[in-house]
């Protein structure tokens, strides 16, 4: 059975505390499996026959905004999705490694288009660099994430369309927790 990756957005921030065991009780009530979560940030890791990650984000969303009364955008990638996304490298490793650099990964729904790519490449600077693959968006802060200039909501506002941001490091964990090992069994078969 396939297994999915559900990243919400705005889950224990801003005043919106959702209970991890709360969260999984809510996606088994849609017929999913294995369901765990990954630290406490709305990252939620399923089974499920479905197909289409679209479906899966407008069922989660749909069940979200009953529950909680407010929207929490959801972006869903398949475990072998989470790999590539994982293992893309954006930039040289000398970037990666230096001291205080951060690399984040935004998901959104869509692949930005050519004229929000252009927009967001305007905000590059000593500090923030972006690299956009897919329907994710790369960005390497090169001091904390909080003495940007840039900002989540500022990405938001160039892409016009949501996204959620994790540190690449957790994505990283994720996708040798689940897809690596998905990917091993499956050679196993």
């Amino acid at each position: 059975m396939p297994k999915y990756v559900a990243f919400l957005r705005a889950v224990n921030v801003g005043g919106h505390i959702i209970k991890m065991d709360h969260l999984r009780q809510l996606f088994q009530s849609l017929g999913f499996s294995n369901v765990e979560t990954f630290i406490a940030s709305g990252n939620v890791i399923f089974d499920t026959t479905s197909k289409s990650t679209k479906t899966l984000e407008t069922k989660i969303e749909s069940l979200l905004r009953e529950t909680f009364g407010y929207r929490v955008a959801t972006f869903v990638r398949s475990t072998s999705e989470l790999a590539k996304i994982a293992e893309y490298k954006p930039f040289g490793d000398s970037e990666l490694g230096a001291e205080g650099n951060a690399l984040y990964i935004a998901f959104t729904s869509d692949e930005p288009s050519a004229e929000a790519k252009r927009k967001l490449l305007i905000f590059t600077t000593d500090v923030d660099d972006f690299d956009v693959y897919g329907r994710e968006v790369y960005w390497l802060s090169r001091k904390k994430i909080s003495e940007s200039k840039f900002s989540g909501a500022q990405l938001e506002r160039t892409l016009g369309m949501p996204a959620t941001i994790r540190n690449a490091n957790t994505v990283k964990k994720i996708a040798l927790k689940y897809a690596l090992f998905a990917d091993k069994n499956a050679s196993h078969r």
